[in-house]
């Protein structure tokens, strides 16, 4: 029997790159004689992120609309002429068994064309409100895995799969790794632990925060681990140079970070929001409110409302972070509470579903 051919399209940001590529590494492991093509914006993150995981890739010439009339919008027709016809190519020659989109602009047209093709197609919405590309592909393709209930608003519910979101297999023994965890930060194993992540690039509101509270933290006794992001390293690693205050530009070894956290402070964004319910640590959401759709408020909003975690809206820092930590940090009952609700959320074998619901549609092809 001829290998199995699998494209997979997803973008523009590591929220919808790493699911596609941990899809892959999923179906390698079943499949090792499959044969993968990644399809992405040719202008974006994922034409470097995905061959670092070891995948071919393809770029279109891809972009969204600005929310402003700008003249970038001017050539976006031209840009989806050209995808479409650039993707008709690209699943001509592949031809491929199935197709699985995780969101980005370049999974649009790929997905369009392969599914008006008859192949058998599948996308992964990662947040709790879709974003564009996957509300028009929805009623062209068999299977939409999501990540969080209620998206029968958005999607048609018999296409539906809950299976949550992909994440990192070293994200599953987190609970058994403290102690590894502190000494590889060289930490005190007597002081409480505060982990604070703005995504890879960083996240200005968040940092002003840290920076105006380190007097706060000390005075709490409370030991700082502080993910700023590499557009603003230069500007805060100064204050490596205090005792308990670790600044860094980015984080490689996340687990062990995750692992000797006793409470973190995170962006909302979907992947965040799937790691850190299996991470299973009271988390401090601050949503960013310059996303489509607002989408990280509603995702730390479905996980608040289950009392799994605590939401403040940037606009609410300055009158509410002290309040809220200090209660938090000196309440060891609410910190297990918060613990034990965002755990009972997680759905951990996220990985497994999807690839099992792309067997599904290779069966039944």
């Amino acid at each position: 029997m001829k290998p199995y051919k699998f494209i997979l399209s997803g973008g523009g940001t590591g929220g919808h790159i790493y699911p596609a590529v941990a899809i892959a590494d999923e179906l390698k492991l079943r499949y090792p004689d499959a044969k993968f093509l990644f399809v992405g914006a040719s202008d974006r993150m994922e034409m470097d992120k995905v061959p670092q995981a070891g995948y071919e890739i393809e770029g279109l010439w891809i972009s969204g609309i600005q929310r402003k009339l700008t003249l970038r919008n001017l050539a976006f027709p031209l840009k989806l002429v050209s995808s479409l016809l650039r993707s008709r190519k690209i699943v001509n020659t592949f031809k491929p068994d199935v197709v699985i989109g995780t969101g980005g602009f370049a999974s649009g047209p790929l997905l369009h064309v392969a599914s008006s093709k008859g192949v058998p197609s599948l996308i992964q919405e990662q947040n709790s409100f879709p974003g564009i590309t996957n509300k028009l592909l929805a009623k062209k393709v068999n299977t939409i895995c999501v990540a969080y209930e209620g998206l029968d608003k958005f999607f048609p519910k018999d296409k539906i799969r809950l299976t949550g979101n992909p994440i990192r297999k070293d994200l599953l023994e987190v609970k058994d790794k403290n102690i590894e965890g502190k000494d590889a930060f060289k930490l005190k194993h007597n002081k409480q632990t505060l982990l604070v992540l703005g995504g890879s690039l960083g996240a200005r509101r968040i940092n002003q925060l840290i920076e105006a509270n380190i007097a706060f933290f000390e005075e709490r006794d409370v030991q700082v681990v502080w993910q700023c992001g590499k557009l603003y390293y230069d500007q805060y690693k100064q204050y490596n140079e205090l005792q308990n205050i670790q600044v860094h530009a980015f984080l490689n070894q996340m687990d062990l970070a995750y692992a000797a956290a006793d409470v973190i402070i995170s962006r909302a964004g979907a992947i965040s929001v799937s790691e850190l319910c299996i991470v299973g640590k009271p988390v401090i959401f601050v949503p960013s409110p310059n996303v489509a759709e607002d989408h990280q408020t509603k995702n730390a909003q479905s996980v608040a409302d289950k009392n799994a975690a605590i939401l403040i809206r940037e606009k609410d820092l300055d009158a509410d972070f002290q309040t809220e930590f200090s209660d938090l940090i000196s309440n060891e009952d609410k910190r297990k509470e918060l613990s034990k609700n965002i755990q009972a959320l997680a759905l951990v074998n996220a990985t497994n579903a999807i690839v099992d619901e792309v067997e599904n549609l290779i069966n039944n092809k």
